[in-house]
């Protein structure tokens, strides 16, 4: 089954490193989201991220992982691997060093791979402090590493994480008029309906994951309700 990820306007993300009871695991995959997205920046590893993948694999929602490292690579009973390349890191390893790693450690189905450039923007959260991301930069720097994403190194997807904290959706708006092609996502702070049909208006996919954790299943199906 062909399944195009470009059309997605709503994708859940599910921590390896985090725990949701059957009941709510349920509620997550018959929510409305368009696919979930195995992903975490911390205490990640091929181990748990098989027992997630275990849970959830029954449902039929399209799977991504979405590995921090090659150590939590799996690509078996999945769909696709998003692999972020961090533009704004001062450490090449997360543009394309362990990149590296993972071509020469395993075998790769190049198919599935999306590659995505990621702009991190909240200096406060786990994945920018682990990936030394320069958080501190003005819409026009933002909008122009996107460019630079779209338009030299042609990712298919460009990223805009917040993680954890809710952005700034002139940041969004202004990334979103710089591209033409990428997909645009946005993930960070959408807790609510209301900022999840605020950054709906610029990105072409949002993505919610800690509000299925910290505000529960019922926000996560608000969420969806508010894009469609």
């Amino acid at each position: 089954m062909h399944i195009n990820w470009k059309s997605w306007n709503h994708v859940t993300k599910l921590d390896p490193d985090k725990q949701l009871t059957p009941d709510a695991l349920t509620g997550v995959v018959t929510s409305g989201t368009d696919a979930l997205m195995l992903s975490g920046t911390l205490n990640v590893t091929r181990e748990n991220m098989q027992e997630l993948l275990r849970q959830v694999a029954r449902y039929g929602l399209p799977l991504v992982v979405e590995p921090a490292g090659p150590e939590a690579v799996i690509a078996e009973g999945i769909d696709f691997l998003f692999i972020p390349s961090v533009l704004n890191t001062q450490d090449v390893n997360w543009i394309v060093g362990k990149h590296r790693q993972w071509v020469q450690q395993q075998e790769i189905d190049w198919d599935r791979v999306v590659p995505e450039a990621y702009i991190v923007l909240n200096p406060d959260s786990s994945v920018g402090r682990v990936t030394r991301s320069n958080c501190a930069l003005s819409p026009a720097e933002v909008a122009a590493y996107a460019t630079v994403a779209e338009r030299y190194f042609h990712f298919p997807i460009v990223y805009i994480e917040y993680s954890g904290m809710y952005g700034n959706p002139s940041v969004v708006k202004t990334v979103s008029d710089a591209l033409e092609s990428s997909v645009l996502y946005y993930g960070g702070g959408i807790n609510s309906p209301e900022r999840a049909a605020e950054m709906a208006k610029y990105a072409d996919t949002i993505v919610v994951g800690n509000a299925v954790y910290d505000q529960g299943i019922d926000v996560l199906k608000a969420t969806v309700r508010a894009i469609q």
